[in-house]
């Protein structure tokens, strides 16, 4: 009772200090009043083409200093973000207006059309202060709606019109100190927070907790810009009314642009800063999927608790009862699962391959569940850009050495205990999925070269992905194999026949069944699917990973379950060949998950448009469902295969 009690006290302490760090993001910047706040550029999107663009490739104001590029990870290049600065300078709590920033070239004929382009296409333009991404504020039929960024212009009776004044508004709040000095942290944080130092609070500063643009067409007087230099004020009112338009685009004329700030204190906490962004919506809608899968899982759950505790647990009993001769002479009569003894356990088709892809499988699985668990805790947030992306590489490059063991101890198993070729099977492993995909984003990437896009990835990131794939994924791979010719394998039970049992015509093909066993897996996941590709192809932030941690812990879970089931149903009906069934029975989700996904284009992203831009979107579909087929197939095929192996070890043969 007494360890119970220190137990509960230090739980206690450790809960008072919990608040001294802040996963989700960096630490906080201290501004005085009069520092200096620059304004970043990110690279244009649209939803209509999901073809980023580099913001300047529009004649927008460039920077006196010159264009710089801000310090980018892996996972910011290959998501297609450039964040570069910006001409827009504000000073902390100093409210400005009318500030002329500049008066570009003449368009000429090129520039005219890409900017049409680009006003047709929806594009969106991206800024971002202090790690917080602009966000216009709306409200539509009482609701408040946050939309990320601001449209390049709009089109108005044939006309085109450019949003060439920016209102922003900057949410500050007094600067706070955390009650513990913290060490945790990532993007644009660049001072320790400490307790200790007491003459700290002699210059309290602010902190930016919100970033807001409002975007105005406004029609400047050109004669009177022609004498204005950046950051002079414009000498006249500026009325920014996003509502009208004024500032139409024609070839050979410039554009004049300008800005205003306005800060305003706000009760937002750092802390909360980004609720604005991931406000979880369809919460309820998220408990129903939950719930839902609840249901298949106690459904499927009866199914295998009659299989085992009434069917296989009777014949077992009723089997072993009798001598060696009574089972001689009833061996005719027996009917299903138990006739296929002596061919349960004969080698596959492609044994090797099958070895391959269950290793792949449980390297993608331990990929995603690593993933996702960390981003639940917050250590993968969108304040970090990038960090997802890069964490998945990362999880996936070490989970090679799962693979690789997984793969090499299937085949010793299949091979009874002959690990010749580990070495082979170890190597094809690392290639095999790695190969796939890297194939498949050259040619997507190709095509995003020829779109001059910043989605494309340059070419040094292509070296370094190829080291990071031979110089430690190939490793990693090949010493887990190495590691499963050192494990004990699995013993058949039976030893198999010489020649095949022939298996009795089906009243129904086989891999119908196979086919339809995807449906209950996607039945699991299906709503939480729609955010997710909502996030990918509409630029909407997910966040709520912890429902997506506990939707693919019930998505592995009912794979398990529909695999053993159909596994059970096919040696009831003395077929044999259950090795591939048992992989695709489960993995077969992935194809109604490319199903969904081409009708998710075609019913909710009605907007796609491009020959380039439904290319990437197949092309990253396709990849998505392989990379599920696997996991949710080695899954499936290991249930089985251990189900299989239990089974079968009860049945006593000489």
């Amino acid at each position: 009772m007494g360890h119970f009690r220190n137990w509960v006290l230090i739980c206690f302490l450790v809960f008072q200090f919990v608040d001294g760090f802040y996963l989700p993001g960096s630490f906080p910047h201290n501004y005085n009043i009069g520092d200096k706040l620059s304004v970043k550029v990110n690279s244009l999107s649209s939803i209509n083409t999901e073809i980023p663009y580099a913001y300047y490739s529009l004649p927008f104001c460039r920077p006196s200093e010159g264009i710089k590029d801000s310090a980018e990870n892996l996972g910011e290049l290959l998501m297609g973000d450039r964040l570069e600065n910006s001409p827009y300078r504000f000073k902390m709590y100093s409210n400005e207006t009318q500030i002329f920033l500049c008066n570009s070239n003449p368009l000429c004929a090129e520039e005219f059309k890409t900017l049409k382009e680009r006003i047709d296409e929806s594009y969106q333009v991206n800024l971002n202060l202090d790690n917080l991404p602009a966000i216009r504020v709306m409200i539509k039929d009482g609701y408040l709606l946050h939309w990320t960024g601001y449209p390049v212009g709009t089109k108005f009776q044939d006309e085109y019109y450019v949003f060439n004044h920016l209102k922003f508004k900057v949410l500050i709040h007094k600067y706070e100190e955390p009650s513990m000095a913290g060490v945790i942290g990532a993007g644009d944080g660049a001072e320790l927070i400490t307790t200790d130092d007491k003459t700290s609070n002699k210059s309290k500063g602010y902190m930016v907790v919100g970033f807001e643009v409002t975007p105005c067409s406004f029609r400047h007087i050109p004669e009177t810009v022609k004498k204005l230099k950046m950051y002079d004020k414009y000498p006249y009112s500026i009325e920014c009314d996003p509502i009208t338009v004024g500032m139409n685009v024609s070839e050979s004329n410039p554009i004049p642009f300008s800005y205003e700030v306005s800060f305003v204190e706000s009760d937002i906490k750092w802390s909360l800063r980004w609720d604005a962004y991931l406000k979880m919506e369809g919460a309820k809608v998220h408990w129903f999927s939950i719930f839902n899968s609840l249901m298949v899982i106690a459904f499927l759950a009866a199914i295998i608790l009659v299989i085992l505790m009434r069917t296989i647990h009777r014949d077992l009993a009723h089997y072993e009862e009798l001598d060696k001769e009574a089972q001689a002479e009833i061996i005719e009569e027996l009917s299903g699962w138990k006739l296929v003894v002596g061919d349960i356990f004969r080698t596959p088709a492609n044994p090797v391959l099958l070895c391959i892809m269950v290793g792949d499988g449980f390297r993608i699985l331990g990929m995603a569940l690593e993933t996702i668990f960390f981003a639940a805790l917050g250590f993968m947030s969108p304040a970090s850009r990038g960090a997802l992306v890069s964490g998945m590489l990362f999880f996936y490059t070490f989970c090679g050495l799962l693979a690789g063991y997984i793969a090499v101890w299937l085949l010793q198993t299949m091979t009874g205990g002959d690990s010749r070729g580990w070495l082979s099977v170890a190597w094809r492993v690392s290639c095999f999925f790695p190969g796939l995909a890297f194939l498949l984003l050259t040619i997507l990437n190709l095509l995003l070269w020829g779109s001059h896009s910043t989605g494309a990835i340059p070419f040094s990131t292509y070296i370094f992905l190829l080291l990071l794939w031979f110089c430690i994924s190939v490793p990693l791979t090949v010493a887990g194999g190495y590691l499963g010719t050192k494990a004990s394998f699995l013993q058949y039970p039976i030893s198999t026949n010489q020649i095949p049992r022939e298996i009795p015509p089906q009243r129904f093909p086989s891999w119908l069944l196979v086919l339809g066993g995807g449906v209950l897996p996607f039945g699991t996941l299906f709503i939480e699917l729609f955010f997710i590709l909502s996030s990918i192809w509409m630029g909407r932030v997910y966040y709520v990973f912890g429902f997506l941690l506990v939707v693919l812990i019930l998505l592995v879970v009912v794979c398990a379950e529909v695999s053993l089931v159909l596994t059970y149903m096919h040696l009831c009906a003395e077929d044999w060949r259950w090795w591939w069934k048992s992989f695709f029975a489960s993995g077969s989700v992935a194809l109604y998950i490319f199903l969904y996904s081409i009708k998710y284009v075609v019913f909710d992203l009605k907007s796609l448009s491009g020959p380039v831009s439904a290319m990437l979107y197949v092309g990253y579909s396709l990849l998505m469902a392989v990379a599920i087929m696997l996991a949710t197939g080695a899954v499936g095929f290991l249930t089985s295969f251990l189900f299989v192996h239990r089974l079968f070890s009860s049945v006593k043969l000489d």
